[in-house]
């Protein structure tokens, strides 16, 4: 009966494949057309960043990077990312489980206010916390009085970006979650196992991928992100200025000097893209393989 079941589902998948198959022509158009649209629109962008910062030789190179603004720039990036990755983990490790596990009203609601930074302009985000914590803003004079500062400074950026990246994590781990069904976590339940040690021992071991997915997406956000934080940072050099406000401060200067610049440090915004692509490339893969794993451990079970 197994070799009857193996063969049907042979035959199907046979059929299935010729059903798909399009002329040699067909084929190759779309994988010409995919190339070119790759290559004009990501590759040569991308090496003409490179090539614009190595213009000047290594020398100037190293040194536009080593400028006392440029560096406070890079370690304000990177302490904003810090702050901001943790809390979106949490946020949509947090999110995720309520959503993809339990039914609740307003569960349409909560997932559309998840939503909402995609649907959102980041300037406007921007303009969002300036009318809530500016000088002029609702909590403007209490915050003036205590001598607590938000706007054009570092809490705002903050704010701002947390934000922005808050859907990502959380936009991973739901599908993640919803895939795996709640039949382990009602299993560890019914063995005595409590509401913790479920999330910590079953759903989270189940998810892990989709946990490291969306800390990848988020964390490469934040390091990028520009329209949001330029409106609440003010962009004052050495206190307040990100990555890419540098980029976009130094780009507009009449210095050709200070326009070479602006592509060495926009290269490591490039580095980072690639080294988020070949890590998301990665954990697809990883993905697939133990999926794949999982199905013939299944067959081999069934059969």
């Amino acid at each position: 009966m197994a070799g009857i079941v193996n063969h049907k589902r042979r035959g199907a998948t046979v059929k299935s494949q010729r059903g798909s198959d399009e002329p040699a022509w067909v084929r190759w158009l779309l994988i010409t057309l995919g190339l070119a649209f790759v290559g004009i629109f990501l590759v040569l962008p991308l090496v003409n960043v490179f090539v614009q910062a190595f213009q000047m030789g290594l020398g100037f190179y190293v040194k536009s990077l080593l400028e006392a603004d440029t560096v406070h720039a890079i370690k304000l990036t990177l302490l904003i990312t810090c702050i901001t990755v943790p809390l979106n983990t949490i946020f949509g490790m947090a999110a995720a489980w309520c959503i993809a596990k339990f039914d609740f009203k307003g569960k349409a609601f909560l997932i559309t206010l998840i939503d909402l930074p995609f649907a959102v302009s980041p300037v406007v985000a921007g303009l969002m916390f300036v009318v809530w914590f500016g000088r002029q803003g609702i909590f403007g004079g209490w915050l003036e009085e205590h001598d607590i500062k938000i706007i054009f400074a570092v809490p705002g950026m903050v704010l701002a970006t947390t934000f922005i990246t808050f859907p990502f994590v959380a936009r991973e781990l739901i599908p993640v979650m919803q895939a795996t069904g709640t039949e382990q976590e009602q299993a560890a339940l019914t063995l005595g196992a409590s509401g913790w040690q479920t999330f910590w021992h079953v759903t989270l071991p189940s998810s892990k991928w989709g946990v490291i997915y969306g800390v990848i997406l988020c964390n490469a956000r934040a390091m990028g992100e520009f329209g949001a934080v330029s409106v609440v940072s003010g962009s004052i050099a050495g206190s307040t200025e990100t990555i890419p406000l540098r980029v976009d401060k130094l780009f507009h200067s009449a210095s050709m000097a200070a326009g070479v610049s602006a592509f060495a440090v926009a290269s490591l915004l490039a580095v980072l893209a690639l080294i988020t692509l070949v890590i998301k490339s990665y954990l697809e893969w990883r993905t697939e393989r133990d999926h794949a794993l999982a199905q013939e451990a299944t067959g081999e079970v069934g059969n």
